[in-house]
């Protein structure tokens, strides 16, 4: 693998840990609450794809493990983030 397939496949992960990050934001923000049941099965639907990609990712070598728990821990922080947030939002 090159440095530039490397490249991409973590700009690839990165976009869809944003996306998901996104997705969250809005759903915050407009449709549910932290502690709705959807909310809930949305985020760990989506985290389960992001982590298994990553996984893919590893498994291929185009990515390190540990640049993947980077990736999976900087989202969950901003999710948490959000979600601390929201909670304060009356």
């Amino acid at each position: 693998m090159t440095m530039n397939d490397r490249e991409k496949a973590y700009a690839l992960l990165k976009e869809d840990a944003d996306h998901i990050l996104r997705l969250i934001e809005v759903q915050i923000e407009n449709l549910t609450m932290p502690q709705c049941p959807l909310y809930e099965e949305v985020l760990d639907t989506h985290m389960f794809g992001l982590s298994r990609e990553i996984d893919f990712a590893v498994r291929l070598d185009l990515i390190t493990e540990a640049d993947g728990k980077l990736l999976l821990e900087n989202l969950e922080r901003k999710l948490n983030i959000l979600h601390e947030a929201a909670q304060k939002t009356p």
